[in-house]
């Protein structure tokens, strides 16, 4: 199923992978029908997805689309800090708007991605909260126009 090197990250045999895809195609579909197109029996299947669970190597959740929530504005805040950068972080994720917070090496020391329902509510978010957050010393924002590509997919190139 999975072996995973004594310091290194978790290698997943090609079943596992392709439960995974299937998985990602429908979070919803039966363990019958997943074991159709890997090989496996109904139980195997059951077994292995438990396992994949139970190591953290995923997870099956519901993605929402924003916009149909009526969260219009999403964008990407790149914020330079002073000192250290985890309280700072930690204090970004507290906030309900926040879906990512990223410590990162180049140009800004942190990203931050946030779901706002109008320009308004982005506004009141990045001048009277996170430029506020102590340690904050200059925000970007990299506001969406359209999302081209979203994928989760990565776990099984």
């Amino acid at each position: 199923m999975a072996s995973r090197n004594e310091h290194g990250p978790l290698h997943l045999d090609d079943v596992s992978k392709g439960i995974i895809e299937q998985l990602q195609r429908d979070g919803r579909m039966p363990y019958a029908s997943i074991g159709k197109a890997v090989g496996l029996s109904e139980a195997a299947v059951r077994q292995r997805v438990q396992r994949l669970l139970d190591s953290g190597v995923m997870q099956i959740v519901a993605v929402t689309d924003p916009v149909q929530l009526g969260f219009a504005r999403q964008a990407m805040i790149g914020i330079n800090a002073e000192g250290d950068v985890e309280p700072i972080a930690e204090t970004l994720s507290q906030m309900a708007e926040v879906d990512y917070v990223i410590i990162t090496a180049g140009s800004f020391d942190l990203m931050v991605e946030v779901v706002c329902e109008s320009d308004d509510h982005l506004l009141e978010l990045l001048s009277k909260r996170i430029r506020a957050v102590d340690g904050v010393r200059s925000t970007e924002s990299f506001v969406y126009l359209k999302l081209h590509k979203q994928t989760y997919s990565w776990g099984v190139r």
